[in-house]
């Protein structure tokens, strides 16, 4: 489901899996980000670097723009899956609605998000005003080595979501921890592992670790690359090179989670969304080889975005 309608998932293309192309947090202040001008630059320079098709996971009450997001869509040509779903607690200041209102209430937006549209008003009230845009995944958050009781509320929350609507599920893990916690968790909701998307496990690389979790079936999203303040690429490289050698290639996923205005380059910033294609895709390919390396770019994302049957 992207912000423009049902695509073929065939046709998706290259994917990169985490972006945010428009952006408000009070967990990142001066940092924010929503000009649709801009915005559509930042990714004209994508898809000239190989990318075509873009996941938004930027969840509720977050600055999203449904609108802003389609009409980047629609000049660029590129695909647009949007989130819905909620963050970790960081990004909520005290007194924020989703503290307050029972997970039935949280759930029921997020269905109106993937079922009706997203509001325009991103849920900010006072009423909703759907858009004519859906949201394609479910985006959660957990914090550090913890979830919180508000952060596990809002992952049932979640989870009920994506079990009644067959979407997909992408989580916070912040600096790569609380995997298979999470995949307990969601578990436990009725979200088999098979439908997660583990995002962030790259600031954790730890081969062993990641081999368990695409054992039970969750895809791996290593969403830094370019972020050299973490690590170079070429650590992301060999553990990629590790995880495809004991045959868990199906499992990865790439994208650069740029969620600052002082990284993308529309705004002056870097290293901008471009990197993926421009540079990390060429090493990838050297070092994997075409065929290994579409697949993660390609096949993976492919299946990871599409819908399953609602669970009865």
């Amino acid at each position: 489901m992207t912000v423009l309608g049902p695509a073929d998932p065939a046709g998706l293309g290259a994917v990169d899996a985490h972006e945010h192309l428009f952006l408000r947090s009070p967990a990142l202040p001066g940092d924010d980000f929503g000009d649709v001008e801009a915005m559509t630059a930042e990714v004209e320079s994508v898809r000239a670097a190989g990318v075509d098709t873009i996941v938004d996971l930027t969840p509720v009450g977050l600055g999203r723009s449904a609108t802003g997001l389609a009409a980047v869509s629609r000049r660029t040509g590129v695909h647009v899956v949007a989130a819905t779903g909620y963050h970790r607690d960081a990004h909520y200041p005290s007194g924020h609605w989703v503290y307050r209102e029972p997970a039935s209430v949280l759930e029921e937006v997020l269905l109106a998000d993937l079922t009706s549209g997203i509001d325009e008003r991103d849920w900010q009230g006072p009423l909703p005003a759907p858009s004519s845009h859906r949201a394609g995944i479910v985006k959660l958050g957990a914090s550090y080595q913890r979830a919180s009781p508000a952060e596990r509320t809002r992952l049932a929350a979640g989870a009920a979501a994506a079990r009644r609507t067959g979407a997909p599920v992408a989580v916070h893990c912040e600096i790569g921890t609380m995997g298979p916690e999470l995949l307990d968790l969601l578990a436990e909701d009725g979200v088999p592992a098979g439908r997660v998307l583990l995002a962030h496990l790259d600031r954790n690389p730890d081969p062993g670790l990641h081999g368990e979790l695409a054992a039970r079936g969750a895809y791996l999203l290593y969403d830094t690359v370019g972020r050299i303040k973490y690590r170079p690429d070429s650590d992301l490289l060999d553990l990629i090179a590790r995880m495809v050698a004991d045959g868990h290639g199906d499992r990865l996923l790439l994208g650069t989670d740029v969620g600052r205005r002082s990284q993308l380059r529309a705004y002056g910033g870097g290293p901008g969304m471009a990197v993926l294609g421009e540079t990390f895709v060429p090493r990838l390919r050297s070092r994997l080889g075409l065929d290994a390396a579409d697949a993660i770019l390609r096949a993976n994302p492919q299946r990871a975005l599409t819908w399953a049957a609602p669970a009865s």
